[in-house]
């Protein structure tokens, strides 16, 4: 790794870190997807060994998460066994000044929205890099199908004015394959004026399963930037 990426790999786990603080003993946690959130999954087993942090459970969003929770001595449980989510800890791929969500990057929106939308408490993290005026400024928004609906889903997108990509695997031949076993269609739009009512629309096209605009549902976003060579993290 070359010297100037190691203060950005230091802002992430600065952020993961300050979300991990949050969480309080006895919690259920949503354990989100991605690089920073890696990091607060890797702080909460340090202050679980410690005996700082005790009692929690978390809920992953992904393989990943549930992968790196087992690696950090991290408890899980399901949704099957419990009534509610104290806190969920997040990324997100684009975030607009009234804290709507793009996410997806990873495949892993769908899971992550049950869990994110359920939590009493959505603490999203990012650097600065995914801050916007307006979603779809710089990313495109995921949608996962179900492969049978793949081109009917593809039509009627065009039709509301999106140029949709079928997501492609990186070491690996043939599409992006999610959790569930579905497609991501990755789509752009010239103008996301009204994601409330966009996120609906897509969600109302069959053979749609969910898409990966989150809309008020994030309470507080922390903020990772490099300032004069150093991380600062700061509130939104």
């Amino acid at each position: 790794m070359s010297v100037a990426a190691d203060p950005v790999k230091l802002m992430k786990q600065e952020v993961g870190k300050a979300a991990a603080e949050m969480v309080k003993s006895g919690s259920i946690v949503g354990l989100g997807t991605g690089s920073t959130t890696a990091y607060t999954i890797q702080y909460l087993g340090d202050r679980l060994k410690s005996g700082e942090l005790k009692d929690i459970v978390g809920v992953p969003t992904s393989f990943q998460s549930e992968v790196l929770a087992k690696q950090y001595g991290v408890p899980l449980t399901t949704l099957d066994a419990i009534d509610h989510i104290d806190i969920a800890i997040d990324g997100a791929d684009e975030v607009d000044p009234h804290k709507n969500l793009i996410k997806g990057g990873g495949a892993a929106h769908t899971r992550e929205k049950v869990v994110d939308y359920l939590a009493a408490q959505f603490i999203v993290v990012v650097d600065s890099s995914k801050l916007v005026e307006k979603l779809g400024s710089s990313f495109a928004v995921p949608v996962e199908v179900i492969p049978m609906a793949l081109t009917p889903v593809t039509n009627a997108i065009k039709e509301l004015g999106g140029i949709p990509e079928l997501r492609m695997g990186v070491k690996k031949a043939g599409p992006v394959i999610t959790d569930q076993g579905n497609m991501v269609i990755d789509v752009r739009f010239d103008n996301i004026s009204d994601p409330v009512n966009l996120e609906k629309t897509l969600n109302n096209i069959p053979g749609v399963l969910e898409n990966g605009i989150f809309v008020n549902c994030a309470d507080v976003v922390l903020i990772g930037e490099v300032i004069d060579g150093k991380p600062v993290v700061r509130r939104m």
